[in-house]
């Protein structure tokens, strides 16, 4: 039994993840925006499976007050956390700002797991050999991180922004491997398909696969065996594939990287 911690596990391809895991017979931990919505799925997956092995945490990933205490909870809670999937997401049609002044999609979508990951490392170095699963997007191809215009402060595109960040998570993924080589926790970012989610919907108003088979790569991820000590590898459909020539620019990931420390207010090392 490993010990699981879901981001965005309330809905969609989160929620998918989560109960193949728990029907794996796995721990696992939801995490929801509202401790209503992390509770209800809990139940829902309880009545589903018949497990008692799943708890929840709270918090809203705009906000990065609430990264750190969701993080200060789990390794409190399970200071051995042996799986974190960065699965939660959004798409922002029109430009907003979060709590602490950053572009919402990025804020969601990058920030908010690159502090929530740097903050869980103890606990996954705890239980090694751990894991990290990353949820991107095949979008990543097509994206540019500018980072005279980070915010969209200059311009904004909806896509663009989506793009970027799901660039920024293995840019994220890339980087966080090559620093826990010998730490025994691995790290690796995945597209799910095209799968019939709210934020497929709502960025791109179309349908696609079911939730269960978007599942399938992160929970592979997680925890089958065969992928153990893999890292730094991006995977679609349960096999590995080359990412874009950007996301393995070693020279970018780390100016993400120093980058998103500053803005989460960590120390880059």
């Amino acid at each position: 039994m490993r010990t699981i911690l879901v981001t965005g596990a309330t809905d969609g391809i989160g929620k998918a993840t989560a109960l193949a895991l728990v029907r794996q017979g796995h721990l696992v931990i939801v995490h929801g925006r509202t401790t209503a919505k992390a509770r209800a799925t809990v139940d829902e997956l309880h009545a589903a499976t018949g497990s008692e092995d799943i708890d929840f945490v709270a918090g809203d990933f705009s906000r990065l007050v609430d990264v750190r205490a969701l993080a200060n909870e789990v390794a409190q809670r399970y200071p051995g956390l042996d799986t974190l999937i960065n699965n939660a997401g959004i798409y922002m049609n029109t430009r907003e700002i979060s709590a602490d002044g950053f572009e919402l999609t990025m804020a969601v979508n990058h920030l908010a797991p690159y502090l929530l990951t740097r903050l869980l490392i103890p606990a996954l170095k705890l239980s090694a050999p751990g894991r990290i699963v990353h949820v991107s997007s095949t979008v990543h191809v097509r994206a540019k991180i500018d980072f005279d215009n980070f915010d969209g402060e200059r311009a904004y595109s909806a896509y663009g922004a989506y793009a970027a960040s799901k660039l920024a998570n293995i840019l994220f993924s890339n980087a966080l491997a090559r620093r826990l080589a010998e730490a025994r926790v691995t790290s690796n970012a995945l597209h799910p398909g095209v799968i019939s989610t709210k934020l497929l919907a709502t960025g791109f108003n179309m349908t696609g696969a079911e939730t269960a088979r978007g599942a399938q790569t992160s929970v592979y991820l997680a925890a089958a065996p065969e992928v153990e000590g893999l890292s730094g590898r991006y995977f679609d459909d349960q096999r590995e594939k080359l990412a874009s020539d950007s996301a393995r620019d070693e020279v970018l990931q780390e100016r993400l990287w120093r980058v998103s420390a500053e803005r989460v207010g960590m120390t880059a090392e």
